[in-house]
């Protein structure tokens, strides 16, 4: 049995594909984390999350 891999998108990416990839481990629209994402970034935990996220996250295997 595969177990589910959380990976930076490549195909729903706006920056680095943090939010896309989200989207994709828990199937939702990635629109609904990208805008959890703007109201943490107000707060400015979100911001430094993002970034943590993109360098700890590692992209998307090739098809």
């Amino acid at each position: 049995m595969e177990t589910k891999r959380l990976y930076r998108s490549r195909q729903s990416r706006m920056i680095c594909g943090v939010c896309g990839g989200i989207a994709e481990y828990f199937n939702v629209d990635p629109t609904l984390i990208r805008l959890g994402l703007v109201l943490l970034a107000c707060t400015g935990t979100g911001i430094l999350a993002y970034f943590i996220a993109a360098i700890i996250i590692p992209d998307q295997p090739q098809a």
